[in-house]
């Protein structure tokens, strides 16, 4: 009798992982954060709820790889656009830029289908998106606030935008870059 695993290849757990986080985050990009439910997740991917736990972890544990897989891009063009900066250059550069990438991509799509303020408060109080915003805009030490602070001026641009993006610059020299004046 051949048996027909729900997971074939030589590293099994990094197959279910990956293939976990893929489905999860074709979810996410299709029905927003309320699209991410264990159930059907393990329903699109034909196997059961023990299955997600044991390979991938509970629904914060998910919610957070799906941000990495959709952030990964912005991480790399803000890397890029920062490096060599530091203080308050570099953290108006890395909000800029970060903002310019959301707004052309899946993340936007994923924050504006955010419907109530307990879907608003699970994204934006991630540690995985406060752990980025303090690596990309240079925050020393355990500064948790001002990374999550910078969370939230990135999801506020980023929902209610200004209508001109010299503006929007302005307003981050103005009053973002005097809290991090070396």
């Amino acid at each position: 009798m051949t048996r027909n695993d729900w997971v074939v290849g030589g590293a099994r757990r990094d197959v279910a992982v990956d293939r976990i986080y893929r489905a999860a985050t074709e979810l996410v990009v299709a029905k927003g954060l309320d699209g991410l439910d264990i159930d059907a997740l393990a329903a699109r991917l034909h196997c059961s709820r023990a299955t997600i736990y044991r390979y991938a972890g509970g629904k914060a544990q998910i919610r957070d790889a799906v941000l990495m897989r959709l952030a990964a891009g912005i991480i790399a063009t803000v890397r890029d656009s920062v490096e060599g900066l530091s203080g308050a250059e570099r953290v108006v550069r890395a909000i800029k830029v970060a903002l310019d990438q959301i707004k052309t991509g899946p993340f936007r799509r994923l924050m504006l289908s955010a419907t109530s303020a307990s879907q608003l408060g699970e994204l934006h109080s991630s540690p995985v998106l406060r752990h980025l915003a303090a690596e990309l805009t240079g925050i020393t030490g355990d500064d948790s606030d001002a990374a999550h602070w910078i969370v939230r001026v990135v999801v506020s641009l980023s929902y209610w935008p200004t209508n001109d993006e010299h503006d929007e610059e302005q307003l981050l020299r103005r009053f973002i870059a005097p809290a991090f004046a070396e």
